[in-house]
């Protein structure tokens, strides 16, 4: 495989999360087991194969790799892939497809839909992703993918097989939905985008950034541009009910042995031991 970006990998149970991410530069991330991606600010040739992607918002460095992977699966003859932007993005980046397409003489068959605080969009019959509002310099999303399992409801478990399939047969819904969230993803967001969605707390796994880490860094000014400071992680520590959260999206004026320094010294515990650094 032809290893032209940087991926980083971490395993948690069933679970994988690959990907790579740093402010200004470029975010991508992906879940293989669930053939769902986040955000395209490049392309890992070994990303290619993951069908549906969901952008958070419009900066470069979490968007310029669209036209980029659209190409790849077109050369590779690969289907058309799927790919949910927030809503205002749709119509520039269609024409930004056509003005690509036009000068690289070659189609760019792709399905770009519309999405908005509060849609929910089925994968499949075991899971489902919800959309949630964050903030952001520019308007943004975050995701959180729910594992779906369906339960005889508890007044029919003392029912025979066939009167339960004679009442489903007659149109009854004989089961209760129950949802788990397996993945969030906040994006580019101040804290707020974590409280308004309190499922990100609550997610197996949680994929967040944490910008900035230093104490000379104040969070007004962070928060001001849309970004969190390691401070509101700590101030919110006990909201954590998470099994993994990835920290990420480091700002370029640190380097690893900074970012571990001054994270290792200011949470020691490292939130018990569940978080970890994409470094």
């Amino acid at each position: 495989m032809i290893q032209n970006l940087p991926v980083k990998t971490v395993r948690h149970g069933e679970l994988t999360i690959e990907g790579y991410s740093r402010a200004a530069v470029q975010t991508y991330w992906r879940v293989p087991e669930l053939r769902v991606g986040f955000d395209l600010g490049a392309q890992p040739w070994s990303f290619m194969g993951t069908p549906t992607w969901f952008v958070s918002h419009a900066h470069l460095d979490h968007l310029v790799a669209l036209p980029v992977y659209v190409a790849r699966r077109r050369m590779m003859k690969m289907e058309p892939p799927t790919i949910y932007l927030p809503e205002h993005i749709i119509e520039p980046m269609q024409r930004i497809l056509r003005l690509l397409s036009r000068l690289d003489r070659g189609r760019l068959p792709c399905e770009l839909l519309p999405i908005v605080p509060g849609s929910e969009i089925e994968l499949s019959r075991e899971l489902v992703v919800t959309v949630g509002e964050t903030r952001h310099s520019v308007p943004s999303l975050g995701f959180v993918i729910w594992e779906r399992r369906r339960k005889l409801k508890p007044e029919l478990l003392g029912l025979a097989g066939n009167e339960i399939r004679d009442r489903r047969l007659a149109g009854e819904d004989v089961t209760n939905e129950t949802r788990f969230p397996l993945v969030a993803y906040l994006g580019d967001s101040t804290p707020e985008g974590l409280d308004l969605c309190p499922a990100m707390y609550q997610a197996k796994i949680l994929i967040m950034e944490v910008t900035f880490v230093a104490p000379r860094h104040r969070k007004d000014r962070i928060h001001k541009f849309g970004h969190m400071h390691l401070d509101d992680v700590i101030e919110r520590r006990d909201r954590f009910a998470n099994e993994l959260v990835i920290a990420s999206h480091f700002s370029t004026r640190y380097n690893a042995k900074q970012i571990r320094h001054h994270v290792e010294k200011a949470l020691p515990d490292m939130l018990d031991g569940r978080m970890h650094l994409w470094i």
